[in-house]
């Protein structure tokens, strides 16, 4: 398998429920399995197009994928369940490769401790490590730095590009002494609007405030941006039946028909369930009548509806906190 084939199977892997994927991974020869299973582990967080590309070309699936996230956990679960007790082996391997990865020392690596460590680089240095690390550990470290770096740490992530080794290897090489030894490493893409958004979502919010509102005195856009990437549309399953119930008094039954064509059934379920039965049958006829529509019609209509939940809650109507956290605001 080619670097791009393997890639493309690890996508597929993590969009599918691990029962699934981990039948489909017991079908390739050994060398595959570890292949597709380093990739899985290293991939993080999937964009929707690549993820909607990926399954159009894999097969007739469900092309309403809004991201897929892989990491060593899933990694190691889909091997455990395709490979039984042959998976140790294969598990050894995987290990031994992500650990090769730049600053792979750092996850085992306490965030307070690191923070101690790296408090007083320079915010670029910082921006750098941070983008290889957890989101949740990255979070735990941005809250940790003065209010003043934060922004210039944050900032530096957001316009990161890619990096060249030497400058990763320099940097690795700074904390080897102080903290371990310095693993391997290979050119990579780091930063970037989708990191600041990871991270963003798993901090407490009023630090994640605080960020944006002085971000988007500088640069206004780039906080719209990574506001979008904080909240997707498939997040409205996660909301309470009052809060459903606010934004589709927000939300014209036609966008609705046109967004839910590319919704998960939990989802739809949601939503026609807060309908009365009267609204809930007209949504899914026009939803019938507009027959197949184009991916990128379906993701337009999702991101105007997210971007009414955004203005519901730049009002107070709504508190959103990441993908998790959910509060309506009585007022």
């Amino acid at each position: 398998m080619s670097a791009s084939e393997v890639r493309k199977a690890a996508i597929l892997l993590m969009t599918l429920p691990q029962e699934e994927a981990a039948m489909l991974l017991a079908k390739l020869d050994p060398k595959q399995v570890e292949a597709v299973s380093v990739e899985i582990a290293k991939i993080g967080n999937v964009a929707g197009d690549e993820q909607a590309t990926v399954l159009n070309d894999f097969a007739e699936a469900n092309p309403n994928a809004v991201g897929g996230t892989g990491g060593l956990d899933l990694a190691k679960s889909l091997v455990e369940k395709a490979l039984g007790k042959n998976a140790s082996g294969t598990l050894d391997s995987v290990r031994q490769q992500i650990e090769a990865l730049p600053f792979a020392f750092l996850q085992r690596v306490d965030s307070q401790n690191l923070l101690t460590f790296i408090v007083d680089e320079h915010p670029q240095t910082i921006a750098l490590i941070l983008t290889h690390l957890p989101p949740a550990k990255a979070a735990d470290v941005i809250k940790g730095l003065p209010s003043d770096r934060q922004l210039s740490v944050i900032r530096r992530i957001a316009t990161m590009g890619q990096t060249i080794p030497e400058i990763i290897h320099e940097v690795e090489k700074g904390l080897e002494h102080r903290m371990a030894s310095v693993m391997s490493q290979q050119f990579e893409n780091a930063g970037g609007v989708s990191s600041v958004a990871e991270i963003l979502n798993v901090v407490d919010r009023t630090t994640e405030r605080a960020l944006l509102e002085n971000l988007a005195q500088e640069d206004p856009d780039l906080v719209e941006e990574i506001r979008r990437l904080m909240f997707v549309f498939e997040d409205l399953a996660k909301f309470t039946n009052k809060e459903i119930q606010l934004v589709l008094k927000n939300v014209e039954t036609s966008q609705w028909a046109m967004a839910l064509k590319g919704a998960s059934d939990e989802l739809k379920e949601k939503i026609l369930g807060n309908l009365s039965t009267r609204a809930a049958s007209l949504l899914k006829e026009e939803m019938e009548y507009l027959g197949p529509v184009k991916l990128s019609a379906v993701e337009q209509t999702q991101q105007q509806i997210v971007d009414i939940i955004r203005r519901l809650e730049d009002a107070g109507e709504l508190v959103l906190h990441g993908q998790n956290e959910t509060e309506e605001l009585l007022v």
